[in-house]
Parts: structure tokens; C-alpha cells; sequence
């Protein structure tokens, strides 16, 4: 009997969670650590946020999903011990595998010059943006807010449509700044840019580009055009990294610090490691950090860790070359990239709503 330790039950974990009962059939013991017992899919966050969702509509309940196939222990993986095949967890205790597998996803980079407040908000993981929006429901409603976003793409993007959303939604007045950097949508093509700024503009969603937030204390937001602002909330959507666990343990990692793997999402220094999502650094080529992929290594990962247990052949994971973008804006209205193409139109979310809820159906 072999020991599968699952740390985190992300997007690319959900078919091993679907089918444990495999696993326990071929003699295999299952553990799922989790510092939560929900996992919220990402590309519904911005509408929880905007209250086109409940929460129960775009989670996943982990401790559900593994009862009767394996064990749940809610705790959180703080170290990792390759030599000894050893998990140590936030809780002081110790977990031995033989086979383990991270989908830990990525964490916002907080500055140091950041203070930490409930008005802060790091977009990931997506649980922050239901605090954030119950803190607000809960402020005053007289009360004129401004909210502030922190980065110029797709998820910053969706934050500040779906915060305005929520605004209008629930009849409160406020403004919402879109902090851009360099430029919006820097990595789309131009005529994406135009149709969001130009639908951001008819709803007075301040998008300014040019603009960097340089430090944040106490309600008071500086930009480095020498601006401050005072804000009741702040949404940093300004760029994500994998944890700090891989590099600390000694593996070698991408340059973000991302488990770096073979094409059979393996570590190429341990092949009892595995990885799948935002936590990986795929060695064949640079993967974006969009939850198509996670979504696509749902089954490599279910066959390949079953495989190693079984001492059998594993297959490779054949990233595709490009993926479908939509952006909900908040409003109803969505726009999608594709190979090149913008299109974008109230039809357009309903596409997106309807892959959504398609993939939650899946797996819920």
C-alpha cells in the first residue's frame, strides 16, 4: 500500500478528487491537505466579487469530495523534506509520502511598503474577494466609497468591472479607480484595450495608465505620479508568483519560483514530486498563468500519479497553443480573445457563463 499525499485541492487536482475510489481500489491511501476546507474556481471570482455569483455556486468542497476515498486534513504544507519524503505542515506535525502532488496555485506579491489591513485585498486566492465584498455590503450604505485596483490585466480588469457592478447592483454610490501601470491590457491587442476602456468610460470606471501604486498605510494609497488617495478598499492585481516552498526545499525551479517539471508534470530532481496549475514551471516551454492549463493537466495528473504508484508508463502533457480569454465585466457585458480576434457583446458573458457553469457540473 502506497501513500498519495494531494497538497491543495486546486483546479488541476479535481479529477483526482472525482475519482479517488480508483485509487483506493488499487490498494492507495489518500490524503488531501488544505488550509481550506472550499476551493473556489477562479474564472468566477470577479463575479462573486460583483454578485453575479453566491459563494456556494463556485466552490468546491474538499472534505466532501474525499469522504469515503480518503482523508482530508485541514492544514497547510510549510515545508518539504524531498530526501525524506516528509510534508511539514503549519501545525508542527509531519506527513510522509511516496507520491505527492502540489496544486498550491500563486499568491500576489505584497510590497513591503504595503501595510496589511482588511482594506488591503489581494485578489488570490479567490476567498479574498468574498471577504472583500461582504466588508463593503456591510460599510454604510450612504457612505461614498473609492475603491482602488492595482494592475492593468484581465484579472485587474475584471475587479474593477465587477466592483462597479457591485456598486450599481446594490444601489451605492463610490468611484473606482483602475490603477493600469503601463499600459491596459499591455499583452492584448489594441482593439481590446479600446473596447474596454471605451465601455469603462460610459460607466465612470477611472482607468489611468502611465500610473504605478507605490505604497499603501492606513487607508492612504501613493501613486508615483505623486498622488495619494484615500481609499476604503484596494484589489492588487499586480502580478502573481508560485510559493516560496520549492526553492526552499532545495528543487529547482522556474524563475518565479515554480516546481520546475518535465512534460509529465514530474520534478526533474524528484520523480515522487508532481505539480499541475500556477505552482509549476513547465520545462519544455513558458506556460501562462491562466486556468485553462490547470484545467487541461486535470487528467494527465489523475493518469500519471496513478501510474507511478502502479510502477506503469506516464504520459505527456501536451500544452495547446493558444486559449480562449474572457473578461466579465461586471455588467453583463463580456469580451473574449482568440487566436488574434476581439469580439465582445452581452452574448459574449453568457458564453463565459456557460462554460462556467458547465466545468462547475463537472466536478461540483
Amino acid at each position: 500500500m502506497s501513500h498519495l499525499v494531494l497538497v491543495g485541492g486546486g483546479h488541476a487536482h479535481l479529477t483526482i478528487l472525482k475519482r479517488l475510489d480508483v485509487f483506493s481500489r488499487h490498494g492507495h491511501t489518500v490524503t488531501l491537505v488544505s488550509p481550506d476546507r472550499y476551493h473556489y474556481y477562479s474564472g468566477m471570482g470577479p463575479g462573486l466579487l460583483g454578485q453575479t455569483y453566491s459563494p456556494p455556486q463556485i466552490r468546491f468542497d474538499l472534505q466532501e469530495m474525499v469522504a469515503g476515498s480518503g482523508a482530508f486534513l485541514h492544514d497547510r504544507v510549510v515545508g518539504l523534506q524531498p530526501a525524506q519524503r516528509t510534508l511539514l505542515l503549519a501545525s508542527g506535525q509531519s506527513l510522509p509520502y511516496d507520491v505527492a502532488s502540489f496544486n498550491v496555485g500563486s499568491e500576489v506579491v505584497v510590497p513591503q511598503k504595503f501595510e496589511r489591513d482588511a482594506r488591503l485585498v489581494p485578489v488570490k486566492p479567490i476567498v479574498n474577494l468574498e471577504t472583500a465584498r461582504q466588508r463593503l455590503l456591510a460599510m454604510p450604505k450612504g457612505l461614498k466609497l473609492r475603491l482602488l485596483v492595482a494592475g492593468g490585466g484581465p484579472a485587474g480588469t475584471e475587479v474593477a468591472g465587477n466592483l462597479r457592478g457591485l456598486l450599481d447592483r446594490t444601489g451605492r454610490s463610490g468611484e473606482v479607480i483602475q490603477v493600469a501601470g503601463h499600459r491596459l491590457l499591455a499583452n492584448f491587442p489594441d482593439r481590446m484595450r479600446t473596447l474596454v476602456l471605451k465601455q469603462f468610460a460610459r460607466r465612470q470606471i477611472d482607468v489611468r495608465e502611465g500610473v504605478y501604486l507605490t505604497s499603501y498605510t492606513d487607508g492612504r494609497a501613493l501613486l508615483d505620479d505623486g498622488e495619494e488617495l484615500t481609499v476604503d478598499g484596494v484589489f492588487l492585481a499586480s502580478g502573481v508568483r508560485p510559493p516560496d516552498l520549492f526553492l526552499q526545499a532545495g528543487l529547482s525551479v522556474g524563475e518565479d519560483g515554480g516546481l520546475l517539471v518535465n512534460r509529465v508534470l514530474q520534478s526533474v530532481d524528484a520523480p515522487e514530486l508532481f505539480a499541475g496549475g500556477d505552482c509549476l514551471c513547465f520545462a519544455e516551454q513558458p506556460l501562462a498563468k491562466v486556468g485553462v492549463y490547470a484545467v487541461r493537466q486535470n487528467p494527465v495528473l489523475f493518469e500519471n500519479l496513478l501510474a507511478t504508484l502502479s510502477a506503469k508508463p506516464l504520459q505527456p502533457f501536451k500544452p495547446q497553443r493558444h486559449y480562449l480569454l474572457v473578461l466579465n465585466l461586471g455588467d453583463g457585458q463580456g469580451v473574449l480573445h482568440w487566436r488574434g480576434h476581439v469580439l465582445a457583446g452581452r452574448w459574449v458573458c453568457q458564453l463565459k457563463d456557460r462554460i462556467d457553469r458547465q466545468f462547475m457540473r463537472r466536478f461540483q
